[in-house]
């Protein structure tokens, strides 16, 4: 009788043991899902900021200490950043307006490497709506010639959970691996 107790004492410890990892693991892929959402929701701001020359809004999708590119030339801090995105669109002094550029990602993957640290790795596009004609050979005068490819490459950026929410720490648009 008392190999039988203990036999149903093992299995209800070992029922409450795989119970409460069930109940762990739950809690961390309803943790990682609410993350990816906040994390595309923070790129697609980051994207419609670059868009329309918000630099405000650019920074704010990084960290206080936040980079765009790496090595030597990288613009580093939210007032550097600020400065970066503003002048997206902005018209050169004496000269037409730059083109509406359109900033995509491709093939993006979230990878987590704890709780409050993880990566996207991703493939970028940018195009850009071509500037009036001024000649009708391609198209009648003053028409668009057509969306233009700008850029494509790959990208590494790396992000962490701040009080704000997840920022990008570091966009890297040229890894090297």
């Amino acid at each position: 009788m008392r190999t039988n107790a203990l036999g149903l004492a093992a299995i209800a410890l070992t029922s409450l043991g795989l119970a409460s990892v069930a109940v762990a693991d739950d809690a961390d892929v309803l943790r990682e899902a609410s993350d990816r959402a906040e994390i595309e929701a923070l790129m697609w701001r980051y994207t419609r900021a670059l868009d329309t020359g918000n630099g405000e809004a650019y920074a704010a999708t990084y960290t206080e200490d936040g980079q765009f590119g790496t090595g030597p030339n990288a613009t580093k801090g939210r007032e550097a950043l600020r400065a970066l995105a503003g002048g997206t669109g902005a018209a050169p002094a004496g000269g037409a307006p730059r083109p509406q550029l359109y900033h995509m990602t491709a093939n993006h993957y979230i990878e987590f490497i704890d709780a409050d640290h993880a990566r996207i790795h991703a493939y970028y596009i940018t195009t850009s709506g071509a500037p009036p004609l001024t000649t009708g050979a391609d198209a009648p005068a003053g028409q668009p010639a057509g969306p233009r490819v700008v850029a494509v490459g790959r990208s590494i950026d790396t992000l962490v959970r701040t009080s704000e929410g997840w920022r990008i720490q570091i966009r890297d648009v040229q890894p090297q691996d």
